[in-house]
């Protein structure tokens, strides 16, 4: 148990591949004129205050990475976000877990003067929880409301750091914008480990060469 807690948390500590699994869709042919959006954002977003502004904050800054720029006055389309998050534990106490193929507790038959019941506990390593991140981003034109971009991103691996991976799965969703494939396709973006004095950088647009982060996007 010593000997895998150290190998993850050495994984943790150097270069990283995140690798998202993107959809988009897409009628633009360019950049819109003026490139400025709109935000609008769910009464229950809203509610959320400060939880969620931090999600803001980091689809903002994917957006300012592919030119568009935020004008809630002048907006010539009109952004909204959604993000979902949830893990699954090693839950090996629960019976039909599939972290648990050999079960856990059980009841049954048994031979003898009658019947009886029995259970039974099994102990073995656990490892780490799997983590599933995901956020979704619609354009739509503000004058004829019709979606003109569409896209997602999902992230699901043992390792986790909403304000970092947040960001990389916004500019994994935009990556290709205006343009991107259409349909399914895999986003990877390398991010290094800063050092123990300094807090870790926001990742910039997949596309930009001189961003710390750099990604490749293949179809399957």
């Amino acid at each position: 148990m010593a000997a895998s807690a150290s190998f993850w948390l050495a994984g943790c500590a150097g270069v990283r591949t995140i690798d998202s699994d993107v959809q988009s869709y897409s009628t633009l042919q360019q950049v819109p004129s003026p490139p400025t959006y709109r935000l609008q954002l769910l009464p229950s977003q809203i509610a959320l205050g400060p939880q969620f502004d931090t999600v803001v904050q980091q689809a903002q800054a994917s957006l300012a990475g592919v030119g568009l720029r935020r004008d809630d006055r002048q907006g010539s389309v009109i952004a909204q976000i959604d993000v979902q998050a949830r893990y699954i534990p090693d839950s090996w106490l629960m019976p039909g877990s599939p972290y648990n193929p050999y079960g856990g507790w059980g009841m049954g038959p048994g031979w003898g003067w009658g019947w009886g019941w029995r259970g039974g506990m099994m102990w073995r390593d656990t490892g780490p929880s799997l983590h599933y991140r995901a956020v979704q981003l619609t354009l739509r034109d503000v004058q004829t409301q019709q979606v003109v971009y569409e896209t997602s991103a999902r992230y699901e691996d043992v390792w986790v750091d909403d304000q970092v991976i947040y960001r990389i799965l916004f500019d994994s969703a935009l990556n290709g914008f205006p343009k991107p494939p259409q349909g399914p396709r895999r986003v990877s973006t390398t991010v290094g480990a800063p050092s123990a004095e300094q807090p870790a950088p926001a990742p910039a647009a997949p596309a930009a060469s001189s961003a710390p982060a750099t990604s490749s996007s293949k179809t399957p």
